[in-house]
């Protein structure tokens, strides 16, 4: 069983791969054997992930990319099949809460809406499109996994950050039906309550772990965690799953934690 989770000569496209989970996935999808194209917008991040896959024996090959522009999304793909000979699976991470201000709902910004959408659910639609033409062409099917957001399954003050990931998980149940009978599957992991990196300070420990008190685990996940998941769903160990949701918040979910950024009121 253990053979089905493993990713040899499987090429990965992974962006947002700079830091944070795209890097945990990153590494864990070549520890598992993969070729992986690490994706992101800065130079050093990117690096820093390519040095970290190396050292621990994987391989890995560098792609500066702004996911909002489909023009470098298709140049990215590009770029894998012509380093690695393929495109396997697509992992569409990259992300971001775009301008911020503490606006009431009808004087929000159409700027601060569009870089939103654009860096949230136009980037997974981008990343969607290329890969998946190839991935028709080839006649060989693939994977592609989006990830989206614990908020996106809640009521939040920052709405265009919850409505762009709600958005995702929507693209990719219809993405799911489209290319299943290309024997393309589709999937999303839904973070919520996750470090994205290790606490530099006590202070920090202390504040994650109060944090975690909150959860049914009684603990914050760790950016690590979500490897193990991603090389589940690229992997042929299931190869019979499409169209679902994988929610890893340590029950937050479940236990009805949820914050919205502001107190639910009901005036007479």
């Amino acid at each position: 069983m253990l053979e089905e989770l493993r990713l040899d000569s499987r090429n990965i496209v992974v962006t947002g791969a700079g830091r944070g989970l795209g890097r945990a996935m990153a590494k864990a999808l070549a520890a598992a054997g993969a070729n992986v194209l690490v994706a992101a917008r800065t130079s050093e991040q990117v690096e820093q992930t390519i040095d970290e896959i190396t050292t621990e024996g994987g391989r890995a090959e560098p792609s500066l990319t702004d996911v909002t522009d489909s023009r470098q999304v298709e140049a990215m793909v590009d770029k894998c099949i012509d380093t690695f000979g393929s495109i396997d699976v697509m992992i569409s991470n990259a992300g971001g809460g775009g301008v911020q201000g503490n606006w009431d709902f009808w004087e929000y910004p159409d700027e601060a809406f569009e870089t939103v959408l654009a860096t949230n659910l136009k980037s997974n639609f981008y990343c969607g499109r290329a890969a998946a033409r190839y991935m028709v062409e080839s006649g060989d099917g693939g994977v592609i996994i989006n990830t989206s957001s614990g908020t996106a399954l809640r009521g939040n003050k920052s709405f265009a950050y919850p409505t762009a990931k709600g958005g995702q998980i929507s693209l990719t149940k219809s993405m799911a039906t489209m290319l299943g009978p290309h024997g393309i599957r589709v999937n999303v992991i839904i973070p919520g309550f996750v470090s994205q990196a290790p606490a530099e300070t006590e202070q920090e420990i202390e504040l994650r772990y109060q944090r975690g008190q909150n959860i049914p685990v009684r603990r914050l996940g760790e950016w690590w965690e979500l490897g193990p998941l991603a090389v589940f769903l690229a992997s042929d160990a299931s190869k019979y799953v499409t169209g679902q949701e994988f929610i890893i918040d340590g029950g937050g979910l479940a236990g009805g934690l949820g914050p919205t950024g502001f107190v639910p009121s009901s005036e007479a």
